[in-house]
């Protein structure tokens, strides 16, 4: 007797989310993009939210004269983006996938048919926005205020987590391009500050990802 293949899970519904935030997903048309593709541009005009059903995204901004490139932040399923854009003001950055991605993309007409029935999810969007202003004013309060090794030292406590032996474990795969890309210097800088962290003994490179031995010096 044969049996049918079990059906599968609809995004929507396995991704940790509000439940508003849910509710505006399912008005949303559900696309998949392949790694590495644009879906916002900078300075381009738009009106489109991406809630993130599977895979990350990375909002960066790119300076095409000397090719370097500052990341904003990298965003995982249950959150969204493009919502500085909402406004029709031009796009304040770039998005791409960093990997196989499915989103919902909302139109701000389907956003404003939402927020009729839900007017609470106003204040959950305006949360999200402070959010994302006050963390543009710490990273710029970082770059301004601190040295390639304190805005590092910054990012990888940021990242880490607790582990039962003691130590703190930074599971993202990031590579010194990576972490030049979210402090706003060069990927040699980042090497040569890693490469002394290394040979004291306070960064270890595993299999499970980076692991902080033990408290980082507060200069170095």
């Amino acid at each position: 007797m044969s049996t049918s293949p079990p059906a599968e899970a609809d995004p929507i519904d396995t991704v940790p989310m509000s439940d508003s935030l849910r509710a505006l997903a399912r008005r949303g048309v559900v696309r998949r993009y392949r790694k590495g593709t644009l879906l916002i541009t900078e300075g381009d005009r738009g009106d489109t939210l991406y809630i993130i059903l599977a895979g990350r995204l990375r909002a960066y901004a790119a300076n095409l004269d000397n090719e370097r490139e500052v990341t904003y932040g990298i965003y995982l399923p249950g959150e969204y983006v493009g919502e500085m854009g909402l406004d029709g003001g031009p796009r304040a950055a770039n998005v791409v996938t960093l990997e196989a991605s499915t989103v919902a993309v909302v139109t701000r007409p389907t956003l404003e048919a939402h927020l009729q029935e839900d007017p609470a999810f106003a204040f959950e969007l305006l949360n999200k926005v402070i959010r994302r202003a006050r963390a543009a004013t710490m990273g710029l309060r970082q770059i301004a205020l601190n040295d390639v090794y304190g805005r590092l030292k910054a990012l990888l406590e940021a990242l880490a987590q607790p582990q039962g032996d003691g130590t703190l474990l930074i599971g993202e795969r990031l590579t010194h391009k990576d972490m030049a890309q979210r402090l706003g210097c060069t990927r040699e800088m980042v090497s040569r500050v890693m490469k002394g962290l290394e040979s004291g003994e306070y960064v270890r490179v595993t299999e499970a990802g980076l692991v902080l031995t033990r408290r980082l010096p507060a200069r170095w």
